[in-house]
């Protein structure tokens, strides 16, 4: 199947590339140069703007949107809807705000473009592991590009089926769902997003105190020193807290468990924000996941070593690079 691809960075070239080698036809274009002349070197077919990418696509077309969410991802699909015709579709796989998605989809639908927006989780980790992919759209759309969906989900691999789901949908199992109409797959990843600051803020806290047990204030006979790379590492074996985001702590801990490198000042990058507002229009109890988010916003104030392992796992998953609050002057 064709696919266009817009925006070649940590994760849009990752999913070109698990495409091709899935025996897709890629063309792809990025805004600078570099990373479309390394997938042209691959084999993908390479476009020098926008409309040489629209050109070199076969009717109906697919063009998928990996930019950052906003109004950089905003002028794109409002500069390639003018370029688009009838019967074609523009997918946006960023982390867009769900009721821009809806927005779209009612202004795209009347160019009879229809548009599908997909939460997608796997960092840069997915060209190997694969995508969890959570899609809104309409169902025709989300059918005819299910070739693209099913070769960039996961698949069954080792994971044990869940009893009871035979008669259910199998996309689900295998790493994708259809959760509704436009702006249903953002939301749904919106709060995958929110539960994920949740459950990394939970290890950060509980490294911290175990880390602290070591503490001059505490009475010497009850002072621990833990190796953490190690408990880390035994919890990945069994426990019932085992988790991918365990997997990444504990790679960052094997390489240097006193997590140096890490400032320990935590962006968020806007879901957990939006899942927050989402509980709040809903009357929805969120403790945890709001308290998560203000302890992003108080690691900038002052940071803590559970600061720096929430910096590590972030690095670890998506490649994020924390930037100082406060850069020095030059």
């Amino acid at each position: 199947m064709q696919l266009g691809v817009v925006g070649l960075g940590r994760m849009g070239s990752n999913i070109a590339r698990r495409l091709h080698r899935a025996g897709h036809h890629c063309v792809v274009y990025n805004r600078t140069p570099k990373p479309v002349a390394e997938l042209a070197a691959e084999g993908l077919t390479p476009a020098s703007d926008i409309p040489d990418l629209v050109k070199k696509l076969d009717s109906p077309r697919a063009i998928w949107v990996m930019l950052p969410a906003g109004a950089v991802t905003e002028g794109m699909i409002d500069a390639m809807s003018d370029l688009l015709s009838a019967g074609d579709i523009l997918i946006d796989g960023g982390n867009t705000f769900y009721k821009d998605d809806i927005r779209r989809a009612k202004t795209l639908e009347a160019k009879n473009i229809a548009y599908v927006d997909v939460g997608t989780s796997g960092g840069v980790w997915g060209l190997e592991r694969g995508y969890c992919m959570m899609i809104g759209g309409s169902k025709a759309a989300v059918d005819h590009l299910d070739p693209i969906f099913k070769a960039l989900a996961p698949g069954l691999g080792a994971i044990a089926r869940t009893p009871g789901r035979d008669t259910r949908d199998r996309r689900p199992e295998h790493g994708y769902i259809h959760a509704g109409p436009a702006g249903a797959g953002h939301f749904v990843k919106m709060i995958h997003n929110g539960i994920e600051y949740g459950l990394m803020q939970a290890y950060a806290e509980g490294f911290d105190i175990l880390r602290g047990k070591a503490g001059a204030a505490l009475p010497e006979t009850e002072r621990f020193a833990l190796d953490l790379a190690d408990i880390a590492e035994v919890w990945r074996r069994g426990s019932v807290i085992s988790s991918w985001l365990l997997d990444l702590g504990a790679m960052a801990l094997a390489e240097d468990w006193s997590l140096a490198s890490f400032g320990g000042a935590v962006e968020d990058s806007g879901e957990g924000r939006w899942t927050v507002d989402a509980a709040v229009e809903e009357a929805v109890p969120a403790n945890v996941l709001a308290a998560s988010l203000f302890a992003r916003f108080r690691s900038r104030e002052e940071h803590t070593f559970g600061d720096k392992l929430l910096s590590a796992m972030r690095f670890k998953f998506g490649g994020h690079v924390e930037h100082p609050v406060n850069p020095p002057a030059k």
